[in-house]
């Protein structure tokens, strides 16, 4: 796992497209442009949030994690979660890595809460989520309508600030 640069963009690209056009995971069915990835990926080298990517030795990007900074005002303190990994390199563990570099990163630089969507059909995800310690916070019923099937979209959150009941990771 290793911070994003402007090396990575196009094999974040390639591997964001793949991901999408499983149609399954992800709220995109085929991925943005380079133009746009590259446009999103350097505005959180700006400072607009962290990113992780999984590489493998030959330097290919087989999956990412982000947290994107909130910039409404009275919202600074929030970072939305979004990730994916090829389907050959699921199961291995390298989700749990990415979300906790990711997570820890976010936590330092002054993230206090951290939320998600994630379709009810992925319980695979919800599962990593909720032992990362996300709760559930609410569903979005029929969030999605895709080839004439409904799925609902499950929000979550992960409270990084230190609370009597909240460890901090």
């Amino acid at each position: 796992m290793v911070q994003t640069t402007e090396a990575h963009i196009a094999g974040f690209s390639a591997a964001v497209d793949a991901v999408a056009r499983e149609r399954r995971y992800l709220g995109l069915v085929s991925g943005p442009s380079i133009d746009q990835r590259a446009a999103f990926v350097n505005a959180i080298l700006a400072g607009g949030g962290v990113q992780f990517v999984a590489v493998t030795a030959t330097t290919e990007v087989v999956g990412w994690c982000d947290v994107v900074y909130a910039q409404l005002d009275g919202c600074h303190h929030v970072g939305k979660l979004g990730m994916g990994l090829l389907p050959a390199y699921r199961g291995a563990g390298y989700g749990r890595q990415l979300a906790e570099e990711c997570i820890g990163a976010a936590y330092w630089s002054g993230i206090e809460r951290i939320e998600l969507e994630v379709f009810a059909s992925n319980s695979v995800a919800i599962s990593l989520y909720e032992r990362l310690g996300f709760q559930r916070e609410g569903v979005k019923r029929r969030g999605r309508k895709l080839d004439g099937a409904y799925d609902d979209n499950i929000l979550m959150a992960l409270l990084l600030a230190p609370t009597e009941s909240t460890p901090v990771p």
